[in-house]
């Protein structure tokens, strides 16, 4: 195991990254077992978490006239209070942060918790195998009951604001990406076919709260493990992961958008079944 992570190692971990992060197929049990595979130092997923900062700006990049429009409304808007009402300008942003708000708090009470696994690479390896494998069936079977495949729609998802019951809901279901292998992207669409969206509007609200979700794990992994990202990862390394990663993911979400208009999710959960078994079956001969 090398100490330093190459910079091979970190364009791998780029794309991969990059490509996983928004489907729901969980970047960061990707990354970690990408890790193993490829000999790069155990950082505990401090890198794999860092290079993440790509995967944000690719999604405010695709974005940006959207969250401009919104905040543009904020400010327009800004006298009328009745932050109740779906038509207020605050409503969306109240909706984001309720959802954000749930894995958030958990992730503070069970980081430590969370270390336990990140450490242990062959536990890392057990645990990411069985949430693969789980939630692949959990995503099959809610997929299937959110009903028969929606009409093809040309452009971006039609506008849904979320109420903000269902955005706490969405919000609650995300802290079970905490556990690495569930899939950030997968647990919040899963939540949001769960309370009535289609797959589009629960894709696209999924994009919207990683935003602030992945902003915080990556400002919060920076601060407090900066010294083991300086032991193991060099500048360069870190670049390298984190342009690839913004390559990528910028792709994937147009690809991913495109795909859940006229898809169900059900090709992404048989993957998942069957990356869980490889991975168990690989973890069983890891030295």
């Amino acid at each position: 195991m090398g100490e330093q992570i190459t910079t091979l190692q970190a364009l791998i971990l780029g794309i991969v990254e990059g490509i996983t992060e928004f489907l729901p197929i969980s970047s960061t049990g990707h990354l970690l077992v990408c890790s193993q595979m490829v000999g790069a130092a155990n950082t505990s997923g401090t890198f794999e978490i860092v290079i993440q900062l790509g995967a944000i700006v690719a999604v405010v990049f695709y974005y940006w006239k959207r969250l401009w429009a919104k905040a543009r409304e904020l400010w327009e808007g800004r006298s009328n209070l009745n932050w109740r009402e779906e038509s207020s300008p605050y409503h969306f942003w109240i909706g984001l942060f309720l959802a954000f708000l749930p894995a958030a708090v958990v992730g503070l009470l069970l980081h430590d918790w969370l270390d336990v696994i990140l450490e242990d690479r062959r536990l890392q390896a057990y645990v990411i195998a069985a949430t693969l494998f789980v939630g692949g069936i959990i995503l099959g079977v809610v997929d299937k009951k959110a009903g028969e495949v929606q009409p093809k729609e040309e452009g971006e998802p039609k506008e849904h604001e979320l109420s903000y019951r269902q955005a706490l809901w969405v919000g609650v279901a995300q802290c079970f990406s905490l556990i690495p292998g569930v899939s950030r992207s997968g647990s919040t669409i899963v939540g949001g076919l769960l309370v009535g969206l289609n797959r589009a509007q629960a894709t696209d609200f999924s994009f919207f709260l990683s935003i602030p979700t992945l902003g915080a794990a990556t400002i919060y992994t920076l601060v407090r493990n900066y010294d083991k990202i300086l032991a193991v990862g060099s500048l360069g390394s870190l670049t390298i992961g984190t342009v690839v990663s913004f390559i990528t993911a910028f792709a994937a979400i147009g690809w991913l958008l495109r795909y859940v208009s006229s898809n169900s999710f059900k090709g992404f959960a048989f993957y998942r079944m069957a990356a869980g078994v490889l991975i168990a079956l690989w973890a069983a001969f890891l030295a």
